[in-house]
């Protein structure tokens, strides 16, 4: 029995008017995409690392996110109840269960109610990790999983991000080069290019339409923190 992939498949190839591949054009199709050859990269992204984590800071900025340069997790905790207090928003998180974030010392704040989970209607503010940071467009690499529900990213109004500077790179594709080496690429990625936004209604730049209308980094300088 024919699949519905199978059928699809088959009618854009009669759009087309082709047939069926042969077996070497399958092969040759199978060694490209085990290959990941590179198009043309930005010269901008070509940099060395703590230039590329300039880049990514002025970046941020570009994009209407705010960022906090921390020199360790140990700060993390001050960083996010001043910031929180700065926006008038309640001192309460939903985190993610992200072993990366394990280290943070949050007795040092006990006035922060954190919770830890996917993201519901009623919660303000995410704080999570990201894979990765490209610094061409100042952008956050997100992977779904046990440890990173994907709604932390999209549901509260604001979204805290810990990144470690360390995880920053030059381009998109040495992001998918990290992803790739540290095993299965997950079911879901998300590259974040600031707060969400839209201009469909007349023209005027509106934040948070489709997702948090705050973005705010706090990029962790020690390394292997």
């Amino acid at each position: 029995m024919t699949s519905a992939r199978d059928q699809i498949l088959a009618g854009i190839r009669r759009s087309l008017r082709r047939d069926a591949p042969a077996p070497s054009d399958a092969q040759a199709c199978a060694e490209r995409i085990e290959r990941h050859p590179r198009n043309l990269i930005p010269a901008r992204a070509q940099l060395p690392h703590p230039e590329q984590v300039e880049l990514f800071v002025s970046m941020l900025g570009e994009v209407a996110a705010t960022v906090q340069r921390l020199p360790g997790l140990e700060a993390v905790p001050d960083a996010v109840a001043d910031y929180l207090a700065s926006q008038n928003l309640p001192a309460e998180l939903r985190m993610a269960p992200d072993p990366d974030l394990e280290g943070i010392p949050w007795e040092r704040r006990p006035t922060l109610t954190i919770t830890t989970g996917r993201a519901e209607d009623r919660d303000p503010t995410s704080l999570t990790g990201a894979a990765a940071g490209v610094a061409e467009t100042g952008t956050l690499v997100m992977t779904s999983g046990a440890e990173h529900p994907t709604t932390l990213n999209l549901m509260p109004d604001t979204h805290i991000v810990v990144l470690r500077a360390d995880r920053i790179v030059g381009t998109y594709e040495d992001a998918w080069d990290v992803l790739r080496a540290r095993g299965p690429v997950p079911r879901t990625v998300n590259f974040i290019t600031g707060p969400s936004r839209t201009g469909d209604i007349e023209q005027t730049i509106q934040l948070g339409a489709h997702g948090p209308r705050r973005l705010h980094v706090l990029l962790v300088e020690q390394a292997g923190a």
